[in-house]
């Protein structure tokens, strides 16, 4: 059920975030409506309306339980940090907002503080006024419902609202992961392709990597939220720490207005979800936060080494530097060819048009029927005179790419200053299933050219009539 909801969320993102938004508005909106009518009416209830949800179940809290200490009270406070997780969604996707960005993800940011502080707070009263305590396999939250508004219809639907908004709450990572994603690519720590986007303006294989990394950790862990949720927090709150230094960092360089008083409210807030983190951890490090801790120094490693690949590839590259002035080659064009037919005229046509000498090459073998190809090849190349010469590669293995990258290297060895350009002519087929009957020689000479050569590769595309 997990990978289906994850299938059914991928599928969304991937055609844009607008569509997603609209997707997901309904089922949002009504859960937090039915949380603040629960809230409003239990707000004038002097007592539990009804108790048959938590009937009959075992309490969770421990017969000793009796004494608040620091480490509860620890436990409590990063728990109470969770529930606000999903605040940082909007400060990763600042890029997507409209004009002016910045003013409207503030706003953004704003009303949902303040719609899950009210929540938080609303569902605390509550608890204490009807004295709510956990029980084995009932939510507090199901507990509320029974206690503000009855077994009834009402609590049957908040129960639905929750169960499909924690089904689709994995949608904020794939609102915020692929932008993050996309910064990073830009600054050389990822692959480029990731700041990529498609056609519906969505980082699609920020989307596509995201969802193969959590169905892996879906099926690592089961689908348990118990391993699940610590994973996430941790992550949340290592980041909300290391943002939260780096503005103290920003204010102190910048020396604006006030900049004390910010960077102090910044260096309160990295102490406060560092200690949550720390905790988180701690308290949860058996039930799989052990993962996080050997993860992020691993991907912390993996993104210097990119970094470190692409640094090295742009000084070979000389990227920032003024090139040298371009100049013209003198140029060959090699055509591999097996029979004659209209996609060979198109081939040495455009090949003409390419460089200033044109050879056709085609590999033979030593099979008889091989070598009766090969004189009727020959034979109707005579007769059809095209003005490009017909180059034998004999080859005594079945070998198609390696033949014919030999012959660039040879004629790369004979002529240093000669630009040499491999083309390679396919057809177009009309129809996408269609493709699944070419014999995909041009990819076989293609890779072997491209692996053992440093020859110019085109791949001309006739399309069918």
């Amino acid at each position: 059920l997990c990978l289906a909801v994850l299938v059914l969320i991928t599928g969304v993102n991937l055609r844009g975030i607008v569509e997603s938004a609209k997707a997901f508005i309904v089922p949002t909106a009504v859960f937090v409506g039915s949380i603040f009518v629960l809230i409003a009416v239990g707000l004038f209830r002097s007592h539990p309306v009804s108790t048959v949800t938590a009937a009959g179940h075992a309490s969770a809290l421990a017969g000793n339980a009796s004494a608040v200490g620091a480490l509860l009270l620890l436990k409590a406070f990063a728990s109470g940090c969770a529930a606000l997780t999903g605040v940082e969604a909007i400060a990763n996707a600042v890029p997507s907002f409209r004009v002016p960005r910045v003013r409207r993800a503030q706003r953004a940011e704003i009303a949902l503080g303040a719609v899950l502080g009210l929540m938080l707070i609303g569902l605390s009263v509550l608890i204490g006024r009807f004295h709510l305590q956990p029980v084995e396999g009932v939510t507090v939250l199901a507990q509320l419902a029974d206690a503000a508004l009855g077994h009834n219809w009402a609590f049957y639907v908040i129960q639905f609202a929750t169960m499909i908004l924690l089904a689709l709450s994995a949608n904020t990572s794939f609102g915020g992961l692929p932008v993050l994603l996309k910064l990073l690519a830009r600054d050389n720590y990822l692959p480029h392709v990731f700041a990529l986007k498609a056609d519906r303006q969505v980082h699609r294989h920020g989307v596509l990597a995201l969802a193969l990394v959590s169905a892996a950790l879906l099926v690592f862990s089961g689908g348990d939220t118990n391993t699940l949720v610590p994973l996430f927090a941790i992550g949340v709150f290592l980041g909300f720490t290391i943002a939260q230094v780096g503005m103290v960092r920003h204010w102190r360089l910048e020396h604006s207005r006030g900049w004390r008083g910010k960077a102090l409210l910044n260096g309160f807030g990295a102490v406060l979800t560092g200690v949550a983190a720390v905790v988180v951890t701690a308290s949860k490090f058996a039930e799989g936060a052990w993962l996080v801790v050997i993860a992020l120094p691993l991907l912390v490693a993996a993104f210097e080494t990119v970094h470190r690949a692409y640094g090295r590839i742009g000084e070979r590259l000389g990227l920032g530097r003024i090139p040298k002035t371009p100049r013209r080659d003198r140029s060959l064009v090699i055509v591999p060819v097996s029979s004659l037919s209209r996609l060979t005229s198109e081939a040495l046509t455009a090949a003409a048009s390419l460089g200033d000498e044109v050879r056709a090459v085609t590999v033979c073998y030593p099979d008889s029927e091989d070598r009766a190809q090969l004189h009727a090849l020959e034979r109707s190349w005579a007769e059809w005179g095209p003005g490009v010469p017909l180059v034998r590669l004999p080859c005594e293995r079945r070998s198609l790419g390696r033949p014919i990258a030999a012959y660039v290297r040879e004629a790369a060895a004979a002529e240093p200053g000669t630009r040499i350009t491999v083309l390679i002519p396919e057809t177009e087929p009309e129809r996408l299933w269609q493709r699944l009957l070419q014999n995909q020689r041009g990819a076989v000479v293609a890779h072997a050219v491209r692996r053992e050569t440093d020859a110019v590769i085109c791949r001309l595309r006739f399309r069918l009539p």
